[in-house]
């Protein structure tokens, strides 16, 4: 099991931020297909203010690259990230067209 953490903001608007969380607490089927199915075996998004951290794990089979076309080619996919994209904004220092941005671990106890 591999362990990856990620960021990204949210816009700041609290109406925004309710209709993000709303969607999250039941997400389409295919997008939890697209997660299960690219070797993600656990997530969480956890929200302080504007920020979201994203906590996955990962079977042996999963890669960011693989999770990637995976997605170019769902249409369903491509709908949700769209409509995500309403409600979320780069951080400062993202690539362009980035949104999840990947942590470094910098300690482990």
């Amino acid at each position: 099991m591999r362990r990856y953490c990620l960021t990204l903001d949210l816009k700041d608007d609290m109406a925004l931020i309710a209709e993000y969380e709303k969607y999250h607490t039941d997400i389409w089927p295919e997008i939890r297909e697209s997660i299960t199915g690219s070797g993600i075996t656990n997530m969480e998004i956890y929200r302080f203010d504007t920020r979201l951290f994203m906590i996955m794990e990962t079977d042996d089979s999963f890669s960011f690259d693989k999770k990637a076309e995976m997605d170019a080619a769902n249409a369903k996919v491509q709908e949700w990230e769209t409509l995500m994209w309403n409600f979320q904004q780069p951080l400062k220092k993202a690539l362009k067209g980035e949104k999840w941005v990947l942590m470094n671990k910098i300690f482990q106890l």
